[in-house]
């Protein structure tokens, strides 16, 4: 069970964008935390994506 969000941060889900365009099978994300207050905008974020062995961008969902 994920824990309630303690005043202005919270829980983000960070999906690979290339993985996704290229129409391949699985999908890559990443859980982290964000603070709401300071980061009003989606966050984007260079990850590692296992399924493509390299570094590509994610971006927030949801």
């Amino acid at each position: 069970m994920a824990k309630k969000a303690k005043g202005n941060r919270v829980q983000v889900i960070l999906e690979c964008t290339e993985q996704k365009e290229s129409g391949m099978p699985g999908m890559s994300r990443y859980i982290t935390t964000k603070n709401r207050k300071n980061t009003t905008e989606r966050l984007e974020l260079k990850k590692y994506n296992p399924i493509l062995r390299r570094v590509t961008i994610h971006k927030e969902i949801k």
